[in-house]
C-alpha cells in the first residue's frame, strides 16, 4: 500500500490568533510545546532549531512562509532517512479566528515520495506525533502566564 501524501489536523484553541502565532513562531513558544529549547530566525529562508532533553536530539526547520498571524510553514527532514537525504516534508500552519479563539490547521505533506518501508517510522510516527504535539500546544497555551 502506498504511503498517503499528507497528514492534516485541526484544533480549536481558546486564544486569539496573535497568541497562537507567538506560540508557533517564537523561540520561547516553540521551545515550550514542541521541544525543550528552540532558536528561531523568523523569515523565509531562516532556520529554527528545536532540541529535546533526554533524546540528545536537535532538529533543523527551514522556514518557508511567514505571514503573521495567519500562515507559517517549514520543511524538515524525514524520520528514518539519513540527515544528508535531500527529501523533506512541508509543514504548514493556518490560523483563522473562530469565536473568541483560533482554529489551527496543520498539514504535513510530502510523504508520497518515500519508500513503503518508511510507512511506520515516517508517516504513522508523524501522524501520532502531531496528535501529541497539538495537545502539548493546547496545554502550553492554557498554562498560566
Amino acid at each position: 500500500m502506498p504511503i498517503p501524501d499528507r497528514i492534516e489536523r485541526t484544533i480549536e484553541l481558546a486564544q486569539p490568533p496573535e497568541r497562537v502565532w507567538e506560540a508557533l513562531t517564537s523561540a520561547a513558544g516553540l521551545g515550550g510545546w514542541f521541544g525543550n529549547r528552540a532558536t528561531v530566525d523568523l523569515r523565509p529562508g531562516g532556520t529554527a532549531y528545536v532540541e529535546w532533553d533526554g533524546k540528545d536530539s536537535k532538529v533543523a526547520l527551514t522556514i518557508v512562509v511567514v505571514e503573521p498571524p495567519t500562515r507559517f510553514a517549514w520543511t524538515w527532514g524525514i524520520q528514518g532517512l539519513p540527515a544528508s537525504d535531500p527529501r523533506r516534508t512541508y509543514v504548514e500552519f493556518t490560523l483563522a479566528p473562530s469565536g473568541g479563539g483560533t482554529r489551527l490547521t496543520v498539514v504535513e505533506s510530502g510523504f508520497a515520495q518515500l519508500p513503503d518501508e518508511l510507512l511506520d517510522t515516517a508517516y504513522h510516527g508523524n501522524t501520532e506525533g502531531w496528535r501529541k504535539e497539538l495537545a502539548e500546544l493546547a496545554g502550553y497555551l492554557h498554562a498560566p502566564a
